[in-house]
């Protein structure tokens, strides 16, 4: 049973020297408690309270890694049930999946194609993060030559998938030191897996619907093959959700360590359209690794951005650097256009502007984050602090015209800012999609 905080308490130095990032050692003992902090954060912690104190203490939920050749996918580790709580820390592991009875020439396409699954959105890069070798063939050297090849070409950490142990260790051991693949076995090979697991300290995915019987199997394999991940098998999508949110709802609230770990589902439609609904279901509620078996870049893309949506601490907004920015080669002529420093706001602007190869300015002013109306209703985004940003950045020596445009839905404040900036201000459109039509028709310098 997981421990008080004032149970940790007594175990730490009540120095409340701040090293850990909290205000007292009774701040921290609380944290440890809720699951929200580990004891590594106390650098003063003696040995013997560490040891003392680290089962009981532990995160409700494991924290797995993926290891591949250039880099390594952790998963689980979560600490609530609603992201607005607190936030989710370790983003769902997006797989892509690769049958190893493909050809020479469609497995390369496929490696391509897993490759090129990166975007570029709101300032960020998202990509897949792991590839899924299935062995169809129940061939254990074409399996283990598949597996090799889509490392080597992919680059990414792998999730073996095999009704084979053997199939599974000579994949597995022919990956390369220091590699370590996710196992993902059939009932019927478990326990072999469970041993090659436990010999090459390789994660290991133990399947069943069965709750009772997977927190059975859990507390077998606990004291040899810690790092598990646990998955319902290939069934519809109420049942996977089911699941999924049972599991955790276990592991944070009961602090029921038999089913503590991070959770893998099948994205199972073989529609593209369907399995990225499907998929991004399970990222939202609550899939440690998804496995997708398309490589529709829309598909994917849709899955990708439903995991960056969640996966953001809602305490904090995503935002851009305030400044002046160029978009294209502007000229001093060139429209200058005025947002907020949140994220989808300037991107949506600079999305705009770039997609129809319009130059112009964009003025990010700081609101904090927040998008236009939000920091308008906080005044945050007012006559004051345009003209302070205006002439903090220098805009007035960037442009010649003295005229800036608003957005549309702030229309309200035009007179306010041209009283208090001295520039002539415009009112723009009230969406970032008629910024190109507006530039083209009515923009004059």
């Amino acid at each position: 049973m997981a421990l008080t905080g004032l149970a940790i308490f007594k175990h730490l130095p009540k120095t409340n020297c701040k090293e850990c990032g909290f205000p007292t050692c009774l701040a921290f003992a609380m944290k440890v408690a809720a699951g929200q902090e580990g004891l590594d954060s106390c650098p003063t912690m003696t040995d013997e309270a560490r040891e003392a104190l680290s089962a009981a203490s532990a995160p409700p939920q494991r924290l797995v890694k993926i290891v591949g050749p250039k880099g390594e996918v952790a998963v689980g580790q979560e600490t609530v049930m609603f992201r607005h709580d607190e936030t989710f820390h370790n983003p769902t592991g997006v797989a892509i999946q690769v049958s190893d009875v493909l050809g020479d020439e469609e497995l390369k396409a496929r490696c391509q194609a897993i490759k090129g699954l990166t975007f570029h959105r709101v300032g960020t890069d998202i990509a897949v993060d792991l590839a899924a070798v299935k062995n169809d063939s129940s061939d254990a050297a074409k399996f283990t030559a598949v597996a090799k090849t889509v490392s080597e070409q992919t680059e990414l950490p792998l999730i073996l998938i095999s009704a084979d142990a053997t199939a599974l260790k000579q994949a597995a051991e022919g990956l390369g030191d220091g590699v370590k693949p996710l196992l993902v076995p059939s009932n019927g090979a478990l326990e072999a897996a469970a041993e090659l697991a436990k010999a090459g300290k390789y994660p290991l995915c133990v399947t069943n619907g069965d709750l009772e019987a997977l927190a059975a199997a859990s507390e077998k394999l606990g004291p040899d093959v810690s790092d598990l991940v646990i998955c319902p098998g290939e069934q519809e999508s109420p049942k996977v959700i089911e699941f999924l949110t049972v599991v955790r709802r276990a592991a944070l609230k009961k602090k029921y360590r038999s089913l503590g770990f991070p959770a893998l589902a099948f994205a199972t439609e073989s529609d593209p359209a369907k399995a990225a609904i499907q998929a991004s279901s399970y990222v939202a509620k609550y899939a440690g690794i998804v496995v997708l078996d398309t490589v529709e870049p829309w598909a994917v893309l849709a899955v990708l951005t439903t995991r960056q949506n969640i996966y953001t601490d809602p305490r904090k907004p995503v935002q851009v650097e305030p400044k002046l920015y160029e978009i294209g080669s502007p000229s001093d002529s060139d429209p200058l256009l005025i947002t907020t420093n949140f994220s989808l706001s300037y991107y949506s602007v600079e999305g705009e502007l770039t997609a129809a190869r319009l130059p112009a300015r964009i003025l990010a002013v700081d609101t904090e984050g927040t998008s236009v109306l939000t920091a308008w209703a906080a005044d945050k985004f007012n006559p004051e602090t345009i003209t302070k940003a205006l002439n903090g950045f220098e805009a007035d020596k960037a442009v010649k015209h003295h005229k800036v445009v608003i957005p549309g839905h702030v229309a309200v404040i035009s007179a306010g800012l041209a009283d208090e900036s001295g520039w002539e201000v415009l009112v723009g459109p009230k969406e970032a999609s008629g910024i190109p039509s507006y530039i083209k028709n009515d923009w004059k310098a």
